[in-house]
């Protein structure tokens, strides 16, 4: 392809500076030639490679990013502005992102020769999964997340880029027309993804557990392997545990990576929705022997994996919405006072409705607490959290997991959908008359203004006296 030189003009863009030079594409920043309002953000103009020696990949994955991006909305991804003629000059132009990729800082970590603090490569990590899961949301999946497509922004979002091979349930996939089976970057690619299977949010997962793997150990944990047996050996086989390489790593953190790296991807968290909740509330990490473990998988287990999977036909999953609406975070306000035996035993039995029908959803019981009480913060949030666990004894947790948060605030329904944007949460459990609060004038307004103002479903529910179910019917 001919470079395009500064100050030239395509189709109404004046080419300002080259900014990237990769492999399949180059970047320019780009601005308006007159005659068209500015947009109110900076753009980039991306070419394809389209040189004699360039392969069908570089113009079909343009094809295939140019579908998907003009599809996608929302913060995470880049605003597309405008395209070229694919007879004359293809390009794209998008929003330009100001931010850092997650491979600069992995770069000036190396560098440094030290790794990123936990807390911030959990911080890190929660965007990227807010960021994929918003794409997710909208039927979207990524297939080729790495640290070079994923841009931190300095208000700490993540904006996630190049989907040019990525796959959308909305149109053709041309890649898996056209192409190689296994389809993306070796090293971050999913076991299904090597066997041909696209379209599955678990493996957009599976890449941020590589990724995570990396910023804790400076390690990739498969590798960077040039063969199909290379790349064939992740359907079986488990990484070394991180904190065999960075013994200072906690164990929740482990535990949250290696579930990421599970082979199946039925084994992973169910969306990633639910990974940035473990990521955002370590605490609530449940650490089993996959996050305590310090030496190698056994070859004998590696061995039956690789029996199992020698025979192991892949299915395609669920629309990638529909894979994540059949695993919603489903969040319940329990009362700590000014409230009823009948009100919570309502919530639970609302609660546990909601789950029932919901195999996988988690749970997120939550209770608020007025801001600023002259006690041991500590042991107040310990009491809480206890009586939320005694409310929740009742309910049958198998197949879901459970979390328990207290938060302190003065505005208790605030909170509430503070909590509820925080956490991606689908579905809202809350008493409809009563909720806690001191002054009896303002308990109405709380149930009121979370239904009004929640960014979920929000199920109001009203009093259900134990004993006036148990009554026999008049006669």
């Amino acid at each position: 392809m001919t470079r395009l030189e500064d100050g030239s003009v395509v189709d109404g863009f004046r080419v300002v500076a080259r900014v990237h030079a990769g492999a399949m594409a180059e970047l320019y920043r780009v601005e308006y030639d007159g005659g068209r309002a500015d947009p109110g953000f900076p753009m980039v103009m991306k070419v394809p490679r389209m040189g004699g020696g360039e392969g069908a990949e570089n113009l079909v994955g343009f094809e295939v990013e140019l579908q998907v991006l003009q599809a996608l909305e929302g913060a995470h991804v880049p605003r597309f502005v405008a395209a070229g003629d694919m007879a004359r000059l293809p390009y794209l132009v998008m929003e330009y992102v100001e931010g850092r990729t997650l491979q600069d800082l992995l770069d000036e970590a190396a560098a440094a020769r030290r790794r990123p603090a936990p807390q911030d490569i959990a911080r890190w990590g929660r965007a990227i999964a807010l960021a994929v899961h918003s794409l997710h949301q909208q039927n979207a999946v990524h297939e080729d997340l790495k640290p070079a497509n994923v841009l931190l922004r300095p208000d700490g979002h993540c904006v996630l880029i190049d989907f040019g091979l990525s796959w959308h349930a909305h149109y053709p996939d041309l890649l898996a027309a056209e192409l190689r089976p296994a389809i993306g970057s070796p090293a971050w690619m999913a076991p299904e993804q090597v066997v041909g299977v696209r379209g599955d949010p678990r493996s957009d997962i599976f890449a941020i557990g590589v990724m995570l793997y990396e910023l804790a150990t400076g390690e990739l944990p498969f590798g960077a392997p040039a063969t199909q047996g290379g790349l064939r050996q992740r359907l079986w086989m488990d990484p070394p545990p991180p904190r065999a390489l960075a013994p200072e790593l906690p164990p929740w953190l482990q535990e949250v990576i290696l579930h990421c790296l599970e082979p199946e991807a039925a084994q992973r968290p169910p969306s990633a929705a639910h990974l940035a909740f473990d990521l955002g509330h370590p605490e609530q990490v449940k650490v089993g022997p996959r996050g305590e473990r310090t030496t190698p998988t056994p070859w004998t287990t590696h061995l039956r994996r690789w029996l199992r999977a020698a025979g192991m036909q892949y299915q395609p999953s669920p629309l990638p919405r529909e894979r994540i609406g059949e695993v919603p975070i489903v969040m319940v306000a329990v009362p700590h006072h000014d409230t009823t035996d009948a009100a919570l035993y309502g919530l639970r039995q609302a609660v546990g409705r909601s789950l029932g029908i919901r195999p996988g959803a988690r749970l997120a019981c939550v209770t608020v607490v007025k801001a600023g009480l002259q006690q041991d913060e500590a042991a107040l949030h310990r009491r809480h959290a206890e009586q939320l666990r005694q409310w929740a004894a009742g309910l049958d947790l198998a197949g879901h997991q459970a979390s328990f948060q207290v938060l302190q605030a003065d505005d208790v329904a605030d909170a509430l959908l503070a909590y509820a944007r925080a956490n991606q949460v689908s579905l809202m459990v809350l008493g409809a008359a009563t909720h806690g609060l001191a002054l009896q004038r303002w308990i109405p307004t709380v149930p009121a203004r979370v239904a009004a103002e929640a960014p979920c479903s929000v199920l109001l529910v009203k009093d259900a006296p134990p004993l006036a179910l148990l009554e026999p019917p008049a006669s």
